[in-house]
């Protein structure tokens, strides 16, 4: 069944629309709206697979509408109606994101093709999303504490915009695993996220790293290469540790937020690219940009979406579901049978302090199967091998 909103001031052609629709496909939910503003309300209060909107409407025009779709709802598919004297508009409307559009009066076939289509599309559209979504389940953030299942709604939000995003955090709390949630679940899923650790390589090689260079630009510089933004190119990066970036690298990451576009090291060409930029610090950028050493009008543009990523001590009830989730990721890599913790060892486990966050605890969990007790972990395999 689709549910397909009719949005025209004429009732004469709605209840034609609607007649046409509605006999060609018995299961169609047809809802209708008499002007924009109505138009716009329902699609407010509800989600539909399908909206038909006339252009040339009183009040708020069909190009309002979709400017209003294209913001809130853009994978909804839009067929625009025009007039024998709208045909600028209707091409207008196409570059601005509609499906299509059918001119008054309507063609039977055109329109109920065009529908089809619509239809067909938007079903792959949804399709897709629950394929991503089903995808990111290996990326997702294990835990039901109040500052997890904020994050995973955030993610959720975020992930189908282009926002900039900076994500903070201590080291091991999971930063990388909000990047790879966030791409996984956006419309860039099929192309590549690139990683690049900033604090991992040199200052003297950051720029040929981030935007590549050009033959003989440098010593050792023998053939052209590509840099992680070209990479990245329709897809993501995700810059971390970007606190521990040069000031001379982040001028030039400004210019590729503000032009979207590179210049290789030695090259004076720009080549457009489209990113969607992720960075993550474990650092407080606000007061690394009063000490000199982070530029704010680069925090400004990084800053669009901030994901605040608590240490594992803020969330010790998180610990036990952490452990199970572990516990059956490293048996199955090992080809081992799963070990179970016995409650006075998760016990003791979630009084531990944990400064190497969920990372410090994958470690000793691992170490735990591999020299603990061969059924069971015990709260005395706990007291062993980890300081409390």
């Amino acid at each position: 069944m689709s549910k397909i909103l009719i949005i025209e001031d004429e009732p004469a052609i709605r209840r034609v629309l609607v007649k046409i629709l509605s006999e060609e496909d018995k299961s169609h939910e047809m809802h209708e709206a008499e002007n924009g503003i109505e138009g716009i309300n329902k699609i407010k209060k509800e989600s539909y697979d399908l909206i038909i909107s006339d252009i040339k409407m009183p009040k708020v025009d069909g190009i309002e509408v979709l400017d209003f779709l294209k913001k809130n709802s853009p994978e909804t598919p839009i067929i625009m109606i025009s007039g024998h004297g709208d045909l600028e508009l209707a091409v207008n409307s196409m570059k601005k994101g509609a499906f299509d559009y059918i001119s008054k009066p309507p063609d039977l076939n055109r329109l109920l093709t065009t529908v089809r289509n619509a239809l067909d599309r938007n079903q792959l559209v949804v399709e897709n999303k629950l394929l991503r979504k089903k995808i990111s389940k290996s990326f997702e953030m294990i835990g039901k504490s109040k500052p997890i299942n904020y994050i995973k709604d955030l993610i959720d939000k975020v992930s189908e915009t282009d926002a900039k995003i900076l994500v903070n955090g201590p080291n091991g709390s999971g930063k990388e695993l909000v990047a790879k949630s966030i791409h996984n679940l956006s419309k860039r899923a099929h192309q590549s996220l690139i990683e690049v650790n900033c604090a991992a390589i040199p200052s003297e090689l950051i720029e040929s790293e981030l935007f590549g260079h050009v033959k003989g630009s440098f010593t050792g510089a023998v053939k052209d290469k590509i840099g992680k933004f070209e990479a990245a190119d329709n897809g993501t990066i995700f810059l971390d540790e970007i606190g521990d970036m040069s000031l001379s690298a982040q001028a030039k990451v400004l210019r590729v937020l503000q032009d979207n576009c590179i210049q290789k090291v030695g090259g004076a060409k720009d080549i457009k690219i489209d990113v969607r930029v992720i960075a993550a610090t474990n650092k407080d950028l606000k007061n690394e940009i009063k000490e000199g050493n982070f530029r704010e009008d680069l925090y400004h543009r990084l800053a669009v979406i901030i994901i605040d990523v608590p240490p594992l001590n803020s969330r010790r009830d998180d610990i036990p579901l952490l452990i199970e989730y572990f516990s059956k990721n490293i048996s199955n890599s090992q080809g081992t049978e799963v070990k179970k913790f016995s409650k006075k060892a998760i016990d003791l486990m979630k009084k531990s302090d944990w400064t190497g966050n969920v990372r410090e605890l994958r470690n000793v969990i691992e170490r735990l199967i591999i020299l603990g007790d061969e059924k069971e972990i015990s709260e005395k395999n706990v007291k062993d091998f980890i300081k409390i």
